[in-house]
């Protein structure tokens, strides 16, 4: 089944949680998992160099391009995963989404709300996650925002008066998932070293998810 993660503003973590929860059907899987980039973040998260031939928004400005193309544009993770870079372009958000529910090892990383592609995405897939901090400002947003989640991750930061029982009441969504911030999990992702072992507290936290 196809997931797609999003935030309704930057820095919510999405790439982060979008990457952990890739790794983890990737290990779960004998086929491996691919993890489509729309956000362009996910290279930094996983310690991969910047891509250079062409990605999903390419393929997309190639209306003639079949879905079994973008199997050719995949970029070996390690740890039975695969990026799908966002490369440059335009097109028919349906032509990505049709490929996409063809498949069953798919996470997305839709970006934050500014991504029209990825918002797009992220309206129909079949399991959408908002990635939100439980901040006023965040969840403001996410109530203006079109899409509907199926599904809500918090990432916990101190200092905020909301918990996260009240993001659920305000979206109308359950909160699958409450990730801590854990230094480990920055040391990983900033060290590069995320591919080769998802930190215990973000592999727990997201473990209901999976």
């Amino acid at each position: 089944m196809a997931v797609a993660c999003w935030s309704a503003k930057g820095g919510s973590g999405t790439t982060v949680i979008a990457a952990a929860l890739a790794l983890l059907r990737a290990r779960s899987s004998p086929d491996g998992a691919v993890l489509v980039d729309l956000g362009g973040d996910v290279p930094n998260a996983l310690g991969l160099p910047p891509p250079t031939g062409p990605g999903v928004r390419d393929w997309l400005a190639a209306p003639d391009a079949e879905p079994e193309a973008l199997d050719r544009l995949l970029v070996d993770a390690g740890s039975g995963l695969r990026v799908l870079p966002v490369g440059s372009g335009s097109g028919s958000s349906d032509r990505l989404v049709a490929a996409l529910l063809a498949r069953d090892d798919v996470v997305v990383d839709c970006g934050p709300a500014a991504c029209g592609l990825g918002m797009a995405v992220a309206a129909a897939m079949p399991v959408s996650l908002l990635v939100v901090r439980p901040c006023y400002l965040g969840l403001r947003r996410a109530l203006d925002s079109l899409v509907r989640p199926t599904g809500i991750v918090v990432v916990n930061e101190r200092g905020h008066a909301l918990s996260a029982h009240d993001v659920a009441a305000a979206v109308n969504v359950p909160v699958v998932a409450r990730v801590p911030l854990d230094p480990q999990v920055a040391r990983a992702v900033d060290g590069g070293t995320l591919p080769l072992r998802v930190p215990r507290s973000l592999a727990r936290s997201l473990r209901g998810v999976l």
